[in-house]
């Protein structure tokens, strides 16, 4: 085919061409396999001479067509020396679309035979559209045979290598690499140790047998799948292609047939295939017989791999129904699917890459998943050193990067580390070392350097770069990543083909149809080409640009499963933000530098939106990256302090350049971080991203994906971090080799505090190395190996370690557990780290002596060998605070032996055998081995519930130093006593089924007992002969305090011939019988609180008679409740208590005497000379105090009588003879109307001096009505309260008479019209009354006003408050109708739509100026209908003094009425309008109002919707403000205008007190301005800034004017961004500011640096200090409570949310003011239980304590119950969210039961189960479990 005949010009340019091209056929060869990439360059011009091989090659090009053709002249002239004669006629013919001859469009056929690879199946062979044919055997077999021959060959062709040519930066020779793989799951299909699959990296040619493994299993059936998940640039796409390659060399030998699919072609396809279509027709169709291959392939399925890359890319549906028919036709992504779960060619293996997401529903979940993370620093290393082949730019590169931590961290991403090489193989040449890397910052400027790589001479090619810049961003809005020659320019094409910046390979559109698609080499490329257009283009505005700087979640189990193309956008468009990149950028879009700072301002604007935002995990990775882009320090600083104390990482693949991108940005903090890692994959290599970090302070891992390696990496970067305190490690895979590593890390940090291993699969050598290193970290104070495989003989050596190791103070372990906690002593701190092993010497013998240790080994299975063994260390070691065997198999003679060495132990607290196998014999010998120590407290022993527990009470002389040790935490003790006497045991043998027998075997054994106090025998089966055999036994126990025979199937009558013990037993003073709960207790004169488990018992009498000189006859008490007392047992009894001495109190509570039982008791009581008193709790009770009892007040309980009209004149004549009555309750009878007046009449001879009850009477409006008419009569009355609702109150309280101002309130009366004109005269003749509140009476608007007008006094104030629906809904345009015909001057008026609230305040006499009327009245607008109300307003509103509206809404025509109203006064002091809606022209009215008030002293306008400009215009009402007091404009939007005008006002308000500026977005700036104002301010006494964006800045400007304020006494800072810097310089000013008394800096992060300041600086006047959520740790808080010691004024004290741990406030010398503490959330636990509550008791005024949300258990709970009773204020407990159990609930219902004053103790959320929580709640009403606090109201009165 000659040029002529293909009409392609002139003869002589085709030669032209054809010489130029033959010179250079290597490039010609490129050339064509970019634009050919199917084309066999080999096998049909072998023959052929140069000149015609090239001639065949331009006709396959020129057949493509047009722009194919004038792409590749584009190229020859762009790429190669063409002369000048000859560029010009081949642009001019070919280089332009109209040059290309008509004839060859029309001519010859350029069909899909042209562009279909060598072999590729023809359109009329197409599968699947017609019957198989069969086929023998043998012709299957050698059909097959040359299908996967031909197979083999076309992928050698494939991967044989591409001819390079010049000019083509990003093309470099290069090997492959393995990326690091790690198995996402425990069940790995091949044996390893390691998670991470490391290649060899030493292997020639990038083999790597472990990946190869990936391909391995030891299954032979079922669905083989494999997912590999990497993010961008990681080399997916590159491994699915090495993987070919090796098939195609003969390594995948297990494999006879690969296919190879991308997801972004078949997304191309749009027409539904089968399944031999997709084999053949899309990958490489059989030469002949595809039904015989097809059919192979199916018999030998296993020997099948098919790779499916960018499953995330995939458009097409997935069908949820299988196909098992290979002809069946679907989408792409459903024979995926099918391929997956094996209904389609079964046992075949299937390899799909992802980026992290949520996988289809289609990938089974049996598939095996791999992590590629990318390069490791080997690998890194390894990759450099085959890109650059000479040896010298080898080893310089390779220098680069070893002297580069952020270059090396680039690398980690294979993608970046090719970029990375290719700018350093064009920057390394003539530069000195360390300035190739330094020009290699962020990502985005490695990839500019690329660009500037492509620079010839020196000039950038903008017009080529942003044709591909264009591209690239308009296939990331079409999600388009493959592109057509037609959706490229031709010039652009050449331009990105030339300097290998686009691919080309060929696509399959359909079957049989095909074309050459092109893309970027990596979609990372084909982002920053997108981002560059962005931020060059004109056409993109700024707003357009913000838009696109987002943040991507990551989450991987709630993301969607197809992502988005734009992983990296916005960190480039972040990185082009740069000042290094502005002249870059400059250059490209042909614009000034200014232009471009305009476009990188507005990106940088949009990080800070970003960066003020609460964000999730993965999107604060994402902004890490972005900022670290910028190299803005100060962008990094903001995003740094922005940041949470504890940063939380969950459940989202993180990898080396993630981490180091957070670490970057941490950098730039200055408060420490908690980093919190838990359930995120996690590269190996990602702990080195941490070295050197200083700012972490916590640094937890939870992962099953953590590794050996991972460990490796993690124990290089812990010796470099010199703040970390807290280190966890848990849920790991790490075996002996890794924790070798970070062992010995370990010892080369002494900071640390805290280290967890837990469930980390760990065997006892690894444990024992783990505890080795205790003495070597002299700080430590926790070390938990929970949740590993500990043995019995490894748990020995670990007692053995506890026991001689002088820091350790508890080793806790259980079946879960295995804690050790340390406290190590500050003066040995320093030598500890010089003494690695655990030698005793002098020092540590005594350190030994002088410490304590609780031992906790509950459930190990310990038998009595491992207790000999156990006590024979014990012994050696230091006293014992503890010691819990629980749960072991000890039985009855391991038991004894603890028991009988427990005075030799020096257990100080308690000894725990509980659940050890106990029997009857055993107890009597624990019994009696017990019974004999003199420090036991208490012993418990119930059989029943396999309790065994000892409790100790230290030596008199080691009680004072046992008050100074820590007690640790203990949540299994089942009952703490409190207060026990140091000589008075206690034995509880509760539930043991002893029964009459066993008595004298058990009173044998406690024979010995020293000082036994009190015993429990309750829960037995000792019967009538038990008890009757005990009494005769008592007296050879000595004399006890109490005994507890509840529960013991005792009769009545035996019951009560325990009376006799009243004279038989000397001790015996108190006989306690509950019927129906059996309860039977005897009790002595020395009984506490905790008499019994089953309640207490009444205290003596407060009086008692005395005999002779100096002794005491105490009273004897028999209490006998809940019991029937018939005649007969009445009788015996009688003649029980006969023979008692006396003096004797009897108390009778019982379901009710019989006439005959009345009378038979009234009989025996002369018999009975002895008694004193006698109570019937059923009928009535006499009670007639001695002489020698305190005087006080009497009341009279009336309650449910009976008593009607005719009772009322009689009572009132007995009551009014007594002298001091106090109270008088007459609730619940049936007085009605008439007893009630009738009460009233009499009421002011009748005495009371308190209150008096008429609730529940049967009363009506006419009482309410008679109580008013009352008032005028008894001036006693100080206040009186009517609700005739549901609710039936009368209440009337009393005062002296001298006592001025009466409270009246009525609700709920449904007064008619007709009883107005009566309350308007009985409020008339009452002029005492000061205030009226009528609630919901149904005074309707007309009723209001009419009462209104009729109230006359002489002279006084009258504030009459309405709580109607319908003031809500009347609106303020109505109500001052109401105001206007009052009688009186109003004097305030305040209206509460919301709160439907009216109030108002009456003056008399009316007073009224007639001339200042008509003055006032020329300022208004009275040209409206409403002239007549304006009028009267003004006239009774002539002294209006106070105006407040609140939560209403100001129409124009309401406004309009208040601005006249306020044109209309001239006194009015203060004026609110909070949380209110107003209109643009009411703001206009309200403004004007306002002008014209220049006595103004108080101003509110809080919360009120304005917007910034309706602010600004409102500001202007400050003008002439001069004697403004009170200014509050919170929650106002104070942009920088208005702001300014606030700041210009405020400056002349020299007499302002009170400033409150809360919510309204004053930043430093403004913060700046403000205090400018503030310095003329000098009488400010309160200064409210919270909640605004106030930072270190501003917090120091407003520092500098603090201490010209001499009169502050309130500021508050709360809820801004102030750090330890600004903290301790207004510290500083603060304490200059003597008159302080309430200082509010909470949520803040402060941190300790700021407390210690604030600790020697506090103001002495003090009464409220608020630091909620202020990062404060242990030290802050302990220097805060000993300052406050000398603050004898406070009266709050708020420190919740803060890490106090074992800094919990101690006061030493005691706040007698102080009313409420603040403690929630601040990691209490019972360790500081004791000396927190001995704080409590030192502050008598305390009403409210805030410990919920701690880690507080029983043992707590036992301390706040030894309290409550000694705190008489005390009303409000909150314990909410805590660890306390039933017990601790039932000793704090103990605690209430001792007379608190109590009102509620909140347990909600507590380790209570609801059952116990029911039956503690009816027991004790004020211990609330609710989740919503439901506190039933206090009596009145109180």
């Amino acid at each position: 085919m000659d040029p002529d005949s293909l009409q392609l010009g002139t003869k002589s340019l085709w030669s032209w061409l054809v010489r130029l091209l033959s010179q250079a056929p290597e490039w010609m060869n490129a050339k064509v396999k970019f634009f050919l990439p199917n084309m066999d360059l080999g096998s049909r011009s072998e023959a052929l001479d140069p000149s015609q091989r090239i001639i065949q090659q331009l006709r396959e090009l020129y057949a493509q067509g047009p722009a194919p053709w004038q792409t590749f002249i584009h190229c020859v002239c762009m790429e190669l020396e063409v002369p000048l004669e000859l560029e010009v006629p081949l642009l001019s013919t070919w280089g332009h679309g109209d040059g290309f001859p008509s004839p060859l469009e029309a001519g010859e056929d350029c069909g899909p035979e042209s562009q279909l690879q060598h072999g590729i199946k023809r359109p009329h062979q197409s599968c699947g559209s017609s019957p198989r044919p069969k086929q023998s055997r043998k012709q299957q077999l050698e059909l097959a045979k040359r299908y996967l021959k031909l197979l083999r060959s076309s992928a050698q062709q494939r991967y044989g290598g591409r001819i390079l040519g010049p000019g083509q930066p990003l093309v470099f020779p290069q090997a492959y690499v393995p990326p690091v793989l790690q198995w996402s799951r425990a069940t790995a299909p091949f044996s390893t140790q390691e998670g991470a699959l490391m290649g060899d990296p030493k292997a020639e040619d990038g083999t790597d047998v472990s990946i190869l493994d990936l391909l391995n299993t030891r299954a032979d059936k079922g669905p083989r799948v494999r997912v590999l998940l990497g993010k961008a640039g990681m080399g997916k796409t590159t491994l699915a292609h090495w993987l070919c390659q090796k098939w195609a060399d003969g390594q995948l030998d297990r494999f006879q047939a690969l296919f190879l699919f991308e997801f972004r072609q078949l997304n191309l396809i749009t027409s539904v295939l089968t399944l031999p279509q997709l084999l053949f027709d899309l990958y490489l169709s059989p030469e002949e017989g595809p039904d015989a291959v097809f059919e192979y392939l199916e018999d030998n399925a296993n020997g099948v791999l098919l790779i499916f890359d960018g499953l995330d890319e995939a458009l097409q549906p997935c069908s949820s129904g299988e196909t098992v028919d290979p002809e069946a036709l679907g989408p792409a992504l459903t024979l995926f699917s099918d391929l997956c779960r094996g209904t389609l060619l079964p046992g075949c293996w299937v390899m799909a890459t992802s980026r992290p997401g949520k996988l289809p529903a289609c990938v089974p979940t049996e598939a095996a998943t791999v992590h590629m993370w990318g390069f490791d620093r080997p690998r890194v290393e390894e990759f450099v050193g085959r890109f650059f082949s000479d040896l010298p730019s080898q080893k310089a590169a390779l220098a680069e990067l070893r002297a580069n931590r952020r270059l090396r961290s680039l690398c980690a991403v294979p993608a970046l580390c090719r970029v990375t090489c290719v700018c350093l193989h064009h920057l390394l040449p003539g530069s000195s070392p360390g300035q190739s890397a330094a020009l290699l910052p962020t990502m985005t400027q490695t990839y500019v350097q690329m660009m500037l790589a492509l620079r010839p001479r020196g000039y950038l090619p903008a017009n080529s770069l942003m044709g591909l810049c264009e591209v690239a961003l308009s296939g990331l809005e079409t999600g388009k990543v493959i592109f057509s020659a037609r959706d490229i320019p031709p010039a652009t094409l050449a331009f990105g083909a030339a300097h290998g910046l686009l691919i080309s390979f060929c696509i399959c559109i359909s079957p049989g149809r095909q074309e050459t698609g092109y893309a970027f080499p990596y979609l990372s490329l084909q982002e920053f080409f997108a981002a560059l257009h962005l931020m060059a283009s004109p056409e993109v505005d700024q707003d357009a640009l913000a838009r696109h700087v987002t943040l991507n979640s990551r989450w991987v189990l709630r993301t969607k499963a197809r992502l988005g193309l734009s992983d990296h956008l916005p960190a480039f468009l972040s990185g082009l933000a740069s000042c290094a990149c502005r002249h870059f950028l400059s250059q490209l879009a042909q614009r000034d530098e200014v232009w471009v700072s305009a476009k990188q301002a507005a990106v940088a604007q949009a990080l800070r939106k970003l960066a003020t935002r609460r964000l999730t995990g993965p999107k604060v990775v994402e902004l890490c990256h972005c900022v670290s882009e910028t190299q803005e320090s100060e962008l990094a600083g903001l995003v740094a302090q922005s940041l949470p104390y504890q940063l939380q990482f969950h459940n989202f693949p993180l990898t080396h350049a993630d981490l180091a991108a957070v670490t970057n940005i941490l950098g730039h903090r200055d408060a420490p971080v908690h980093l919190n890692f838990e359930g995120c994959p996690l590269e190996p290599s990602c702990p080195e991203a941490l070295a050197s970090c200083g700012q972490v302070e916590s640094l937890s891992f939870k992962s099953r994906k953590c590794g050996d390696a991972f460990a490796e990496a993690l124990s290089r970067s812990l010796p470099t971090m010199g703040s970390l305190k807290k280190l966890g490690l848990a849920g790991s895979k790490i075996t002996a080799r890794g924790i070798s590593h970070v062992v010995q890390a370990l010892s080369l940090c002494p900071q640390l505090e805290e280290v967890s291993f837990q469930d980390n699969q760990l065997k006892d050598q690894e444990v024992l190395s783990i505890v080795k290193i205790l003495p070597r970290l002299p700080h430590l104070r926790k070390l938990d190996l929970s949740r590993n495989h500990v043995s019995d003989w490894t748990l020995l050596h670990l007692t053995e370690v506890a026991v001689t190791c002088p820091t350790v103070r508890m080793l806790q372990v259980t079946k879960a557990d295995l804690i050790f906690l340390l406290s190590p002593p500050a003066e040995t701190a320093a030598e500890l780290p010089g003494a690695p092993d655990l030698q005793e010497s002098a020092s540590s013998r005594k350190e030994a002596q002088s410490r304590s240790l609780t031992l906790r080994l509950q459930e190990c299975q310990l038998g009595v060998h491992e207790v000999e063994m156990l006590l024979a260390q014990l012994r050696k070691g230091p006293h014992l605070d503890e010691v819990d065997l629980s749960g072991n198999q000890l039985e009855d003679e391991g038991c004894r032996l603890m028991a009988e060495a427990a005075p030799q132990l020096h257990i100080t607290r308690k000894l725990d055998l509980s659940d050890n196998g106990l029997s009857m014999a055993g107890l009597y010998r624990v019994l009696g081995a017990a019974s004999t120590c003199r420090t036991l407290a208490e012993l418990h022993i119930s059989l029943l519930h396999k309790t065994v527990v000892l409790t100790f009470a230290p030596e008199p002389e080691e009680q004072a130093g046992m008050q100074r040790r820590a007690v640790f935490p203990d949540s299994h003790v089942p009952q703490t006593p409190s207060e026990l006497p140091l000589r008075s045991q206690r034995i509880r043998l509760a539930h043991c089924g002893l029964q009459a027998k066993h008595l004298e075997l058990l009173c044998k054994a406690l024979e010995g007992s020293h000082h036994l106090g009190h015993l429990d025998l309750s829960s037995n089966a000792l019967g009538d002969e038990g008890a009757a055999q005990l009494a005769q036994l008592l007296p050879g126990l000595g004399p006890l305090q109490s005994l507890n025979l509840s529960e013991n199937g005792l009769s009545p009558d035996a019951g009560f011939s325990l009376a006799l013990c009243f004279s038989t037993v000397q001790w015996v003073l108190h006989l306690d019988i509950t019927g129906e709960s059996q309860r039977i207790v005897l009790g002595g004169a020395g009984r506490g609180r905790d008499l019994s488990a089953a309640g207490s018992v009444p205290e003596l009498p407060a009086g008692a008679e005395f005999l002779g000189s100096g002794q005491r006859c105490v009273p004897r008490s028999f209490c006998l409740s809940e019991c029937q007392l018939e005649p007969l047992s009445l009788t015996r009894l009688c003649d029980t208590l006969e023979k008692c001495p006396g003096p004797l109190e009897v108390t009778l509570s019982c379901k009710g005497l019989s006439d005959q039982s009345l009378e038979t008791l009234l009989h025996r009581l002369p018999r009975l000379p002895q008694l004193s008193r006698l109570r019937s709790l059923c009928h009535t009770t006499l009670h007639f105090r001695s002489s020698e009892e305190q005087e006080g007040g009497c009341c009279g309980r009336f309650t449910g009588c009976g008593l009607c009209r005719q009772h009322v004149e009689p009572l009132c004549w007995s009551l009014s003879r007594c002298e001091d009555l106090s109270q008088l309750d007459l609730s619940a009878n049936q007085l009605g109307d008439a007893g009630l007046q009738c009460l009233l009449e009499h009421l002011p001879r009748v005495p009371i001096s308190g209150s008096l009850d008429l609730s529940h009477n049967r009363l009506s409006q006419e009482s309410a009505l008679c109580l008013v008419e009352t008032l005028p009569s008894c001036p006693r009355i100080r206040e009186a309260s009517v609700n005739l609702g549901s609710e039936q109150s009368f209440w009337i309280h009393f005062s002296p008479p001298e006592e001025a101002g009466k409270t009246l309130r009525l609700t709920e009366c449904h007064f008619r019209p007709e009883h107005v004109p009566r309350l308007a005269s009985g409020l008339s003749q009452a002029p005492q009354l000061a205030e009226l509140t009528l609630t919901q009476c149904c005074l309707g608007l007309e009723q209001l006003t009419v009462l209104l007008s009729l109230v006359r006094w002489p002279r006084g104030l009258l504030s009459l408050r309405v709580e109607e629906p319908w003031v809500g809904r009347a609106g303020v345009l109505t109500l001052p109708e109401v105001c206007a015909q009052a009688s009186g001057n109003v004097t305030k008026i305040s209206i509460s739509e919301t709160q439907q609230q009216l109030c108002v305040q009456l003056e008399f006499p009316r007073q009224e100026n007639p001339g200042a009327v008509p003055l006032r009245l020329a300022h208004c607008d009275l040209g409206t209908h409403r002239s007549l109300l304006v009028r009267q307003l003004m006239e009774t509103c002539a002294r209006l003094r106070q105006l407040s509206l609140s939560q209403v809404n100001l129409c124009d025509a309401s406004s309009l009425l208040l601005e006249n109203l306020l044109l209309s006064v001239s006194e009015l002091k203060t004026f609110r309008l909070i949380s209110s809606r107003v209109s643009s022209e009411g703001l206009a009215h309200l403004t004007s109002g306002l002008s014209h008030c220049p006595h103004l002293e108080e101003l509110e306008l809080s919360n009120t919707q304005f917007g910034e400009e309706d602010t600004k215009v409102l500001m202007g009402a400050l003008e002439g403000k001069r004697r403004l007091k009170r200014l509050n404009l919170s929650h106002l939007p104070l942009g920088g205008s208005s702001l300014a005008v606030l700041t210009q006002g405020l400056s002349r308000m020299i007499l302002l007190q009170s400033l409150r500026l809360s919510s309204n977005g004053i930043s430093d700036i403004g913060c700046c301005h403000l205090s400018k104002a503030l310095r003329a301010v000098t009488s400010l006494e309160e200064l409210g800034l919270s909640h605004n964006q106030i930072g270190d800045t501003g917090a120091q400007h407003l520092a500098a004017v603090l201490p010209g304020l001499p009169e502050l006494r309130k500021i508050d800072l709360s809820a801004n961004g102030i750090g330890p810097a600004g903290g301790m310089r207004l510290v500083e000013s603060l304490a200059l500011c003597t008159h302080l008394e309430e200082l509010m800096l909470g949520c803040n992060a402060l941190g300790d640096p700021t407390a210690l300041r604030l600790a020697q600086a506090l103001p002495p006047h003090l009464r409220v200090l608020h630091l909620p959520s202020s990062r404060l740790g242990p030290e802050g808080a302990l220097s805060l409570a000993r300052a406050l010691d000398r603050c004898p004024q406070v009266e709050v004290i708020s420190l919740a949310e803060n890490s106090l741990a074992g800094g919990v406030p101690h006061f030493c010398q005691g706040l007698p003011l102080l009313r409420q503490i603040d403690l929630v959330s601040c990691e209490i636990d019972d360790q500081t239980a004791k000396p927190l509550a001995a704080g409590f008791m030192l502050c008598p005024a305390l009403e409210e304590i805030l410990l919920s949300w701690n880690l507080l258990g029983d043992e707590a709970a036992a301390e706040l119950a030894r309290v409550l009773p000694r705190m008489g204020r005390l009303k409000r407990v909150d314990l909410e969210k805590n660890r306390i159990t039933a017990c601790g609930a039932w000793l704090l219902a103990e605690g209430l039961a001792q007379g608190s004053g109590i009102q509620v103790i909140r347990l909600w959320n507590n380790l209570i189960p609801t059952d116990m929580a029911q039956r503690l709640q009816s027991q004790e009403p004020r211990l609330d479990f609710a989740f919503f606090h439901n506190q039933p109201p206090a009596p009145r009165g109180t």
